[in-house]
């Protein structure tokens, strides 16, 4: 036996190492010339090809193969197949792989079974498992974890159909339940989640979800041996399907088995503690990462960056990301996600902006679907139209989620059209793009359209959730639709068993504040079933100082002090009712007991966008560098608007001053500074967009309107509750606001 026999030998002894095609097909052709072919050696070289993943060269030696073929040989080939997404051509291996004769053994079904699971085929899973047990697998390790996946994946998946049966009656299937008849029946031009539709749909969500959690704790506590695989993945099954003090017990008691939690665990358990707010346990969990050197673990460190960040420790997500020795997409995703979600927006941008142009990483949907947001409350609209730009560049803009967060990013940053525009292009609507839609239109005054879109949504037979009850009172209460209103609070409960939250109740609230019916709306409030928050009580206390209802007001107040002592806005909102009602003392009186518990009112600000840079006005702002500018250009607009017809309304002034102060105050509020610096800043016929963290005065409002007009612009203005589009001298809220 010459040399190149031996090693030829010695590497078909060792199939590992052959690491390449191009080696595989060098041993192949040494083979071929130098040892006198035989069926175990065409096999030993077919498995070699098929751990290889070679697809094609493994079906021409397999075809190749005297018959009938070994295990080895099927193995191989139902192995690869599955390796390459054929599913169902692994499936069709193994089912003619027990027609041969030949016994499957614990390297076999779990390639099986990964397909059942990718398929999202129950029936066939259930079926593959029956054979398990026919055969007295069920005690294989190997085979028991595949198991537990699969059954962890419907469970997800909440596939179902058929009869139900019991966990410990899978082993029993009749001749019916045969594994050919089931991959037979099977259409290879379906897709997956046709597959998944495959039997019909008889049962319950809650009762799929107890058959696949029955199934997968049977063949769990049925298991002889337990690995850390076996635990980890009842722990991830429980954590992913929102089984969280269970999951938390299963890694208590892996602890008490000798088993040492490892990375995969760690993975799981983290987004349990996010989920929880548990800052505790959360760094306890930090603490074994890092004694046991975990902490450099990307994996583990986008859990630790996600856990701090909900439970708004920022600071630590950061440290955690830059002591990471390297960063890749999920690690740059999270702390983009952990600051926009605490309200970072900046913060979240330049990280993406890092990532971009410092890390050179190319954004992912999940990357895009994090930083829209911020665009959305920033309303940089200008940046999120450059967003827009790199999605459709990316072929990203067909994603379900990037497309809902452009929805809603354009309706936020006042593009109504354009959110609608692209909303109309989804092939698919989830409940996300139908509420940010009908949020959007809520949100710019547009309730018709906001009630026929929620319709639509009903007919379609999307079920309404608790966010899209929210969007359409909201809807309901910028027009004033006070009976369309009451019928969609009643239904959210009586239709749809949804519990009114505190968001309902203060829409509600706010609606019948606006329509001016106050005594109803604190009767709502007072009859509330959950304690109402400051927050409802402020919507109506503000409803009192529009409508000048002052005994009313003191009495809301009294009951907002109650919950919310701290409450600033309040004691501004009722210092201004008793400014508005001439009782100067009192709003003094008031206003000084502020000073003294060191209580500051936020300031009116307002924000425009121009050339790529924020500008910053607030009332009465002399500051900025073309102040000069701005104030010669609002004398020219103010003599225009009175020749228009325009009388400072300075009742809205509530300082105790002479006429001449309270216009000269009225001029130089926020908005006005800001629109106005927009139109010397900008080109004829552009349309000004302007951003306020504080409702929109009367005379404002109104000014806009004579300024709208003169101008010929569109002037987009966005108050701390919604927007007002002005043109031609109109406002799209109708002077309802």
């Amino acid at each position: 036996m010459n040399t190149t026999q031996n090693l030829c030998k010695t590497l078909l002894k060792n199939p590992p190492l052959i690491k390449s095609k191009s080696q595989a097909k060098q041993l192949h052709a040494r083979i071929l010339r130098t040892i006198p072919p035989s069926p175990h050696l065409h096999t030993t070289i077919l498995s070699i090809y098929c751990n290889l993943n070679l697809l094609h060269d493994s079906l021409l030696i397999f075809n190749s193969l005297p018959s009938p073929q070994t295990t080895l040989a099927w193995k191989s080939m139902i192995r690869c197949y599955t390796f390459h997404g054929l599913f169902l051509d692994s499936l069709s291996f193994f089912t003619r792989m027990l027609a041969s004769g030949k016994l499957p053994d614990h390297n076999v079904f779990p390639s099986v079974l990964k397909s059942c699971a990718l398929m999202k085929n129950s029936r066939l899973g259930e079926s593959v498992h029956g054979c398990i047990i026919r055969l007295g697998m069920d005690f294989d390790l190997y085979t028991c974890n595949a198991l537990m996946n699969m059954y962890s994946k419907f469970w997800s998946l909440e596939e179902g159909g058929g009869r139900i049966r019991e966990p410990g009656e899978i082993g029993k299937c009749s001749n019916s339940c045969k594994l050919e008849e089931n991959v037979a029946g099977i259409d290879r031009n379906e897709n997956l989640d046709q597959m998944s539709n495959i039997t019909s749909d008889k049962h319950s969500k809650k009762e799929k979800e107890s058959y696949y959690l029955g199934s997968l704790r049977k063949v769990f506590e049925m298991m002889p041996e337990r690995d850390i695989v076996s635990w980890n993945t009842v722990i991830a099954g429980n954590a992913q399907n929102g089984m969280h003090e269970e999951a938390l017990t299963m890694v208590r008691e892996m602890g008490k088995a000798d088993l040492r939690p490892d990375s995969f665990t760690l993975s799981s358990a983290l987004p349990i503690f996010a989920e929880y707010a548990n800052l505790l346990n959360g760094k306890e969990i930090h603490g074994y990462a890092i004694r046991n050197g975990y902490d450099s673990d990307v994996f583990i460190a986008s859990s630790l960056i996600d856990m701090y960040a909900k439970c708004t420790r920022v600071d630590d997500s950061c440290r955690v990301f830059y002591l990471l020795p390297q960063h890749d997409n999920i690690s740059w995703n999270s702390v983009i996600a952990g600051c926009v979600q605490n309200g970072m927006f900046d913060e979240g941008l330049k990280f993406f902006r890092q990532m971009l142009m410092i890390a050179k990483i190319k954004p992912n949907h999940v990357s895009f679907s994090s930083i829209m947001p911020a665009c959305a409350h920033l309303t940089t609209l200008r940046l999120g139209k450059q967003l827009h730009g790199y999605i459709i560049r990316s072929r990203f803009d067909d994603n379900l989620f990037i497309a809902s967060s452009l929805v809603d990013m354009y309706a936020k940053c006042g593009n109504i059209r354009t959110a609608r525009w692209i909303f109309d292009r989804m092939e698919q609507h989830d409940m996300v793009s139908w509420t940010a839609m009908i949020m959007g239109y809520a949100l710019h005054g547009h309730a018709n359209e906001a009630i026929s879109l929620f319709q639509q949504m009903e007919a379609r037979g999307v079920k309404p959730n608790y966010v899209a009850f929210v969007a359409v009172l909201t809807a309901c209460s910028h027009a004033g639709m006070a009976d369309e209103a009451r019928k969609y609070f009643t239904s959210m409960s009586q239709d749809y068993q949804i519990v009114p939250g505190i968001e309902h109740y203060a829409a509600m609230a706010d609606l019948f504040g606006r329509v001016g019916r106050l005594k109803e709306a604190f009767e709502f409030i007072s009859n509330m079933n959950i304690k109402p928050t400051g927050s409802v009580w402020s919507t109506l206390l503000s409803a009192c100082r529009v409508h000048k209802n002052l005994e009313l007001a003191e009495k809301v107040y009294q009951n907002l002090f109650t919950v919310d002592p701290e409450n600033v806005g309040a004691q501004v909102l009722l210092s201004n009712v008793y400014s508005a009602a001439g009782r100067w003392k009192d709003a003094q009186k008031l206003r000084i007991a502020m000073r003294d518990k060191g209580l500051k009112k936020k300031p009116a600000c307002s924000w425009i966008e121009i050339k790529n840079k924020v500008h910053a006005f607030v009332a009465g702002d002399e500051s900025h560098p073309d102040y000069d500018r701005i104030n010669d250009a609002l004398k020219v607009l103010l003599e225009q608007m009175e020749r228009e017809g325009y009388v400072p309304d300075t009742n809205e002034v509530l300082h105790d001053v002479d006429e001449q102060q309270k216009r000269y105050l009225l001029c130089s509020h926020s908005e006005r500074l800001a629109i106005t610096f927009g139109i010397i800043s900008t080109a004829a016929g552009t349309a000004i967009r302007v951003t306020k963290n504080l409702r929109v005065c009367v005379d404002c409002h109104t000014a806009t309107k004579f300024i709208s007009k003169i101008v010929g612009r569109e002037i987009v203005v966005r108050d701390n509750s919604r927007f007002h589009h002005f043109r031609d001298g109109r406002c799209s809220c109708g002077d309802f606001w």
